[in-house]
């Protein structure tokens, strides 16, 4: 079984730079593979091999400038991408769906996408875990890699792959690790939750056996308050005020800023 642990990248201005041209590049090479599989599919109805877009774009300057094991892990993903469609298309012409699948899309222009490398191109250096670059990186910003903190609760032994996610103007590094599930968990089926969503009152749960619990939006429990408060009210109040009178799509630090945090407090609560 395999799990994932996510850390918020500090304010290294270093660091960031690096990042944001990885991810950029990962964002341009990720729409080129799509490219090369959208027209494939449309003018030959071929399906795409799993290694078929690294012997297209290997030579290209785009898959270059980064570590092959990183560009080869981008081009496999929308491989991947494309053999679900592939086979979704194949169930909607069986009757299996009702829904005709869509074909992958390109990303928003001007964007960053996920940077993966797989452990075999890690390496630990005391309690930091050298990531390395390609050479035109090496080239460009005079380092060959760059390091970042091991989590203390993790053993390097276990760790899979470690992901660099751009999201709402910052940077995540998640940490995919093998973990063993020791006990399975017995589920009585009879029993049953019913949940109501809302927004002061978040979740209200009530169950069959006699118990019930109320998850308030503005206060959630264990949860640590922070002076711009927290709570899914406290956001969406944030959010109407700051695009109150903006055109349609308006976005900004600020929206990122209190996004990334909101998300942060419901999924890891800080």
């Amino acid at each position: 079984m395999y799990s994932c642990q996510q850390v918020l990248v500090g304010k290294n201005p270093e660091l960031i730079a690096i990042l944001t041209f990885l991810c950029e590049e990962s964002h341009k090479l990720t729409n080129m593979g799509i490219y090369y599989a959208r027209q494939l599919y449309f003018k030959s109805h071929k399906t795409l091999g799993k290694f078929d877009l690294e012997k297209v774009y290997k030579k290209n300057n785009h898959y270059k400038v980064l570590y092959s094991q990183a560009a080869q892990q981008i081009l496999r993903t929308v491989a991947e991408s494309f053999r679900s469609y592939y086979g979704l298309i194949k169930a909607y012409n069986e009757g299996k769906i009702s829904d005709r699948p869509r074909i992958p899309n390109y990303r928003k222009k001007g964007g960053m996408a996920t940077v993966s490398y797989p452990s075999q191109a890690l390496k630990l250096k005391g309690n930091q875990i050298r990531v390395p670059l390609g050479n035109t990186c090496k080239r460009w910003f005079g380092v060959d890699s760059f390091l970042i903190p091991m989590p203390s609760n993790l053993a390097f032994s276990t760790l899979k792959e470690l992901r660099i996610l751009p999201r709402n103007r910052c940077f995540t590094q998640e940490f995919v690790y093998k973990k063993e599930v020791i006990v399975k968990p017995q589920l009585n089926q009879e029993n049953v939750l019913g949940i109501d969503h809302g927004v002061n009152n978040w979740l209200s749960c009530v169950s069959n056996v006699g118990t019930s619990l109320i998850v308030d939006g503005k206060h959630p429990p264990l949860w640590f308050p922070s002076r711009e408060g927290i709570g899914v009210g406290w956001y969406n109040k944030q959010v109407s005020t700051i695009k109150e009178n903006k055109p349609l799509g308006f976005w900004s630090n600020r929206l990122a800023s209190i996004t990334e945090k909101r998300n942060r407090q419901i999924r890891f609560g800080y």
